[in-house]
């Protein structure tokens, strides 16, 4: 069996990522390996402070966020249940969100040379084996929100929503990872497919 991959869903809020999350891992299971599903924040007392933050019961600004979210993705890699431990205890690592997001989010609103340079540049930040981005329009985005009856974060916005899915996209042109653009439109089953069918190709 080929070695153990570390494979990073984002997209906008309201794309659906756990849902795919899920399914791709029961189709990894169904196949004999072994899948940890992991996500950012983290719930340790960094991803605390960044949940207050996004549910807007604490006001930090963009660069405070930014360096937040490194912290908590460094925490999330090295910590004895982290993303290190998991793939080297023989197990495939999904992760709901990862340093693509803070690129998007809080490089959309500060400097974003210097959060590209605070993640990448980061040896305790492991580059992922894939990147899946979910891509679907801010309208459908928030449609789905809506139907959740969940409290909107922060950012859950349509013009907000459209300026991160632009910065998403420039931001996988600039860094050289391998990132699939799936259409998050359709049934589930329908963009699991889709999923799959990318993952297969790093297996």
């Amino acid at each position: 069996m080929s070695e153990k991959k570390l494979i990073v869903f984002e997209g906008i809020d309201g794309c659906g990522k756990s849902t795919q999350i899920d399914m791709l891992a029961k189709a990894l299971r169904a196949r004999g390996r072994r899948v940890q599903v992991t996500a950012e924040p983290t719930a340790t007392d960094t991803g605390k402070m960044l949940r207050e933050a996004l549910s807007g019961k604490v006001r930090r600004t963009p660069y405070e966020m930014a360096a937040l979210f490194t912290l908590d993705r460094i925490v999330h890699n090295v910590a004895p249940d982290g993303i290190e431990v998991m793939l080297h205890a023989g197990a495939d690592v999904l992760s709901d969100r990862y340093y693509y997001s803070s690129l998007a989010y809080q490089g959309s609103l500060c400097d974003y040379d210097w959060v590209k340079d605070m993640n990448v540049r980061c040896p305790a930040i492991r580059r992922p084996d894939l990147c899946i981005f979910l891509d679907i329009p801010p309208k459908e985005a928030l449609e789905r929100i809506g139907r959740r009856g969940e409290a909107k974060e922060i950012y859950e916005k349509e013009e907000t929503l459209t300026l991160f899915r632009a910065t998403f996209l420039r931001v996988f042109e600039t860094l050289g990872d391998r990132v699939a653009v799936i259409d998050a439109s359709g049934t589930p089953e329908e963009v699991a497919a889709r999923v799959l069918a990318a993952v297969e190709m790093v297996l």
